[in-house]
């Protein structure tokens, strides 16, 4: 005798293995870029600054807040001791930004920690600092792949 599933069963199934097919596909498809710039120190777009970032804890997680030195020089190398800093950041195959708002504050010398970052998954990252200084505004923007 042949036993027939019910209906909720093989429903059931049916969702399961979509879901799975997709969740494969969407992996692959959010893989970065093979030839991405994972530089700790660059300058900056318009290259008024050079920017080294280091993070105050490694390796990097997915999950905890953790903190980050920025070290901002001008193009001379001089340490830039009055900026400004706004941070802000994101996943660009996900689409979505930084799930805190993370600070920065001068700390001496030309260094800057940047509090309140989170990865709240693997994958690609940007942080981007705008750095509003003595010589001008511009900006930076580091990958990060957890």
């Amino acid at each position: 005798m042949v036993r027939v599933l019910p209906i909720k069963y093989v429903v059931i199934g049916a969702i399961l293995v979509t879901i799975s097919a997709a969740w494969i596909v969407m992996s692959q498809r959010h893989a970065p870029p093979a030839d991405l710039d994972l530089a700790r120190s660059k300058q900056s777009v318009g290259g008024i600054y050079t920017v080294t970032l280091e993070s105050e804890a490694e390796p990097v997680k997915t999950g905890p807040l953790h903190s980050w030195i920025a070290a901002v020089k001008s193009a001379d190398g001089t340490p830039i001791v009055d900026a400004t800093i706004q941070v802000d950041g994101g996943m660009p195959n996900h689409g979505h930004g930084l799930p805190t708002a993370p600070q920065a504050s001068h700390i001496g010398d030309g260094h800057y920690r940047i509090e309140g970052v989170r990865f709240n998954m693997g994958g690609w990252w940007e942080l981007h600092l705008r750095i509003n200084g003595p010589a001008g505004d511009d900006e930076v923007t580091f990958n990060i792949v957890l």
